[in-house]
């Protein structure tokens, strides 16, 4: 299948800063209470933060194969549900109720091995020269997706006007081929439906012109959303201007659709315990997770930097510290309580003879932010 059999008219895409996440999880927090509250998804997290360098989601994912070498497709693991983390419970009952003040909060029902954030804050290195980073991930929405090459089924698609790749459920048959063939590993299995699921760049908030729950939740203002021909928008601006963001593993050759700033390193101290001018984090390390285009975007991320102390104007540092927040999101800058509330005029228009008034169930949940209201009314 070759890659104009399902290119798009436009491509949606997001750039995340890595250094302003601070690992807090809000992002995952808002998509699983969003998108992935039903039975047979509760060991989906299509948003995961985790710590780098590290084993990642699931366990050692980056070694499970997939994705492409030299255009053809490669073969891969597809991952199980241990290797993705299995939640357990605590005895919350017996250290909050059970008034025994000896008791301390620990898993119940065996010695858990591994679970979705298992090596947070680990990384790597050693005192004093110990260095990590995180790294969100999402599904990528690449321009040659290796999941929907391998589906025997055509059940996914990249649609046509924003690239958004998506599984056509009522297609779907659960032969998971896409998760082995996806290098990333972002494609859940529904235990319950038989069907593989993923995220969606939620999308029914992209058609109202809403950002990505992740990206509106978002504390640090991490995230970056807009359309990669949008010469006017971050996206464009940080991926082809500036040349400041990059995909991750872009070995894996899917043209992978979410980009990253990469982060500065602290200087590493030499044996005197002295700054030693040489960066924390290992260069070689990050070419093998961005490329070695990395170096050209650290240079260009230091000099503007510099630029900035020094009482220059710098356009890359004011556009990615992002002080007016909506400007983050290009085209997708409404809010979601606005639209609600006139999706809820349409559909009380829409009503008569006593039947129910109110935007559809659905559309709540699809559009309305989620978790706690954002600062500033936002």
């Amino acid at each position: 299948m070759a890659a104009s059999d399902y290119a798009s008219d436009r491509q949606v895409a997001m750039v995340m800063d890595l250094n302003k996440c601070i690992g807090c999880q809000t992002c995952s927090v808002a998509c699983k209470t969003l998108w992935t509250r039903q039975e047979g998804m509760e060991g989906m997290w299509w948003n995961t933060v985790n710590t780098t360098p590290g084993q990642g989601t699931p366990r050692g994912y980056e070694g499970m194969g997939g994705g492409f070498r030299d255009g053809k497709p490669l073969p891969g693991h597809l991952p199980t549900q241990e290797e993705f983390g299995v939640a357990w419970q605590f005895n919350h009952e017996q250290v909050f109720y059970g008034g025994d003040p000896q008791a301390w909060l620990r898993p119940t029902g065996g010695d858990p091995q591994w679970g979705p954030n298992w090596d947070e804050d680990v990384g790597a290195g050693e005192y004093p020269n110990s260095y990590y980073f995180y790294v969100p991930r999402i599904c990528n929405h690449c321009t040659r997706p290796a999941c929907l090459e391998a589906c025997p089924r055509a059940a996914i698609e990249k649609r046509r006007e924003d690239g958004i790749v998506v599984i056509n459920e009522d297609r779907c048959r659960g032969y998971q081929f896409c998760a082995e063939a996806c290098p990333y590993k972002k494609i859940y299995y529904n235990t319950v439906r038989g069907i593989s699921q993923k995220c969606v760049f939620c999308f029914p908030r992209l058609e109202q012109g809403v950002a990505t729950a992740c990206s509106r939740q978002c504390p640090g203002r991490v995230r970056f959303l807009g359309f990669l021909d949008d010469p006017e928008g971050p996206i464009h601006k940080l991926v082809y201007e500036w040349k400041v963001a990059l995909p991750l593993h872009p070995e894996y050759e899917t043209e992978p659709n979410v980009f990253y700033v990469p982060p500065f390193s602290a200087e590493a101290f030499d044996a005197e315990g002295r700054p030693s001018g040489e960066p924390r984090v290992p260069p070689q390390y990050l070419e093998s997770l961005f490329g070695v285009g990395v170096n050209a975007a650290l240079a260009t991320l230091v000099r503007e930097r510099e630029r900035a102390r020094s009482g220059h104007r710098s356009e890359l540092m004011d556009l990615l510290i992002a002080r007016r927040w909506l400007d983050m999101f290009s085209v997708f800058d409404k809010s979601p309580r606005d639209v609600e509330r006139r999706l809820e005029d349409r559909a009380n228009a829409a009503m008569s003879g006593g039947r129910p008034s109110g935007a559809p169930a659905e559309v709540r949940i699809s559009v309305a932010d989620s978790g706690a209201r954002k600062r500033g009314g936002r």
